[in-house]
This record gives C-alpha cells, sequence and structure tokens, in this order.
C-alpha cells in the first residue's frame, strides 16, 4: 500500500507518526517533515528529539509521584507558565494516564480528560524514548496548518495525512484537537472538505498522497475519484466497554 519509492516524507498530523518510526526501522534512509497544529504535540516531539537526556528524569519524578491528585494538579498546569522540557514531560504523563490515551481540549484550549483507571501507568520506557530520540534525530519537525505542506513538498514526496477522524455518530465526537486557524477546537467538516482540497492539490504536484480516515459517507464522497481501501482497526475508546472493537477505517491514495 506504500509507495515503493520516494524522495521525502511528509506527515501534517503527526499523532503517534506510528507510520513515520515504521519507514525508520523498515526503509531507506529519507529527509523528513513532521508536521502538526498541536503546540504541546511538537514541542514534545522536539524535546525527545534534542533533549531525552533530560527528559528522562523529569518522566521518573512525575512517575513516583503519580495518584489521582497529582494527576489534577499536573492537568490544571498552564503550559504557558512551564519549560518548554516541562511542557514535555507533562504532555507525556497525561497521555499515559488519561483516559485510554485521549487527547482532547475544550473551547479555551485546556486539555480536560479525566485520570483514566489504572493500577499501575507505565509512565514511559527509557529504551523507547531513546529510541524514538534516535529515530527523530534528523526528522525536521514544525508547528503549521496542513495546508502548509502545499508550499514545502515536492514531486516524488511521500505525505501521510491522518486528521482527526470525521465522527460516524453523535457519540464518536472526539475532534477537539487543537485551536485552527479559526480559533475553534473541533476539526470539522469544513475543515475535512479543506484538507481534501489540500489532497487535491498535491496530487497535482504529483506527490504520493495517502490519508486515513473513518468509513463514513461524507469522507467518501469528499474522495470520490481516489483509490479507497477498507481497513478493519480496534478501537478502545467508547464509553460502553461493550461497544469498543474492530471499525471500519478507509485509507485513500493517489497512486
Amino acid at each position: 500500500m506504500l509507495p515503493e519509492r520516494f524522495e521525502g516524507y511528509v506527515e501534517p498530523f503527526v499523532g503517534s507518526a506510528a507510520l513515520f518510526f515504521w519507514l525508520r526501522r523498515n526503509r531507506a534512509p529519507f529527509s523528513a517533515l513532521l508536521i502538526d497544529r498541536n503546540d504541546e504535540l511538537v514541542n514534545c516531539y522536539v524535546a525527545v528529539r534534542d533533549q531525552a537526556d533530560r527528559l528522562i528524569p523529569l518522566l521518573a519524578g512525575l512517575q513516583a509521584r503519580h495518584c489521582e491528585r497529582f494527576y489534577y494538579q499536573v492537568r490544571g498546569q498552564r503550559p504557558e507558565n512551564l519549560s518548554e522540557l516541562e511542557r514535555a514531560a507533562r504532555f507525556i504523563y497525561l497521555n499515559k494516564t488519561c483516559f485510554n490515551g485521549l487527547y482532547r481540549i475544550n473551547s479555551r484550549g485546556l486539555f480536560n480528560v479525566p485520570i483514566g483507571s489504572y493500577k499501575r501507568p507505565r509512565i514511559f520506557d527509557e529504551a523507547t524514548l531513546r529510541a524514538a530520540s534516535l529515530a527523530l534525530s534528523d526528522a525536521a519537525i514544525s508547528r503549521a496548518d496542513f495546508a502548509a505542506v502545499e508550499d514545502r513538498a515536492r514531486a516524488g514526496d511521500f505525505i501521510y495525512f491522518d486528521p482527526p477522524y470525521h465522527p460516524v455518530s453523535r457519540t464518536a465526537n472526539f475532534t477537539a484537537y487543537a485551536l485552527g486557524p479559526d480559533g475553534r477546537a473541533a476539526f470539522g467538516i469544513e475543515e475535512q472538505r479543506r484538507l481534501a482540497e489540500t489532497f487535491r492539490n498535491l496530487d497535482r504536484k504529483n506527490c504520493h498522497v495517502m490519508l486515513s480516515n473513518s468509513d463514513s459517507g461524507q469522507i467518501r464522497e469528499l474522495y470520490r475519484g481516489w483509490r479507497i481501501r477498507i481497513a478493519p482497526a480496534r478501537r478502545a475508546i467508547n464509553s460502553d466497554a461493550r461497544a469498543r472493537g474492530a471499525v471500519n477505517e478507509i485509507i485513500v491514495t493517489n497512486y
């Protein structure tokens, strides 16, 4: 499903960067640009890349103090009052201890996910963190809107979009990921339409483009004419545990 060869790799929605790390391990060396508009996520990846040795002791300290009261103290901190390294440690700590690792913000841009039900959450793994730092060592990491990729991508580049998924039900509405250019937190259908236009523009530049999203009628319509594949994926986030399980996603490519 991936292009056999590509000149450079660009990912405008980083998230876990799972595909990037897989490619680093399984493909020949390539230049990489990782873009996201979530400032906390971008800051975290930069800290992992550049300051892993200093980040690890901070994470160890957070792990030693973890409890429900401490979680809400950390969640209540304002990132702008912390150093970049402290912000990165806070971001990882909250991700590892919040409900199902969900990232969600309110209308003021503040993280608001409750604590998860974990007895002994593992905040970090030193070997994995150091491996991630090495993989990121020569990657460019930037905070920007996804449309910025149009000016940076060149013919032959491989661009992978992994946006907040379009809700397939009223209760599956986890789109409040980062404040957008309009100041709103939700990644709604208008953002999905703008993303589809960016996909088309990159195709005109002869880039290899891949996008994953939920299998909904609106998303299928936005990418009608492109190659659409169905991929079953397991989902862990649902208010009713019995409703968690495999759901269909779609993967859209122009090649």
